[in-house]
């Protein structure tokens, strides 16, 4: 009787170790899945950040030319135009990323399904 409440008591504890390995191993697979998305999607807000570098550099070039060329209204110059609404997309484009790396970061991972066979290795 002693023998088997002994055994249950190590099943038992086998049992919860073997929870405790499973959901620690699905919280770092579901983290380095997380941070994988997150990189990734600063890979893309650095890009759109360059490219939006790169349209200030053509604004500055478009004006120093409407200048040179003595346009009065320089802000209303068509090619000025198409570089502003490129800028507003790109900073659009930036704040989305932005924005979906603050809803990655807060994501939690979920409860490991159970699974056929799932049972602790015997020693």
């Amino acid at each position: 009787m002693a023998d088997e409440k002994t055994s249950n008591s190590q099943v038992n504890k086998t049992e919860k170790i073997w929870d405790a390995t499973k959901k620690g191993l699905h919280t770092a697979a579901f983290k380095a899945t997380q941070m994988k998305r997150v990189v990734q999607k600063r890979i893309d807000l650095a890009a759109i950040h360059k490219k939006i570098g790169s349209a200030h550099t053509d604004l500055g070039k478009q004006i120093d030319d409407c200048r040179e060329a003595g346009e009065a209204d320089i802000l209303r110059n068509a090619e000025v135009e198409v570089i502003f609404a490129r800028l507003d997309q790109l900073k659009q484009d930036a704040a989305a990323l932005e924005e979906e790396i603050e809803t990655i970061k807060a994501e939690e991972p979920t409860e490991p399904a159970p699974q056929k066979n799932d049972t602790p290795p015997q020693a």
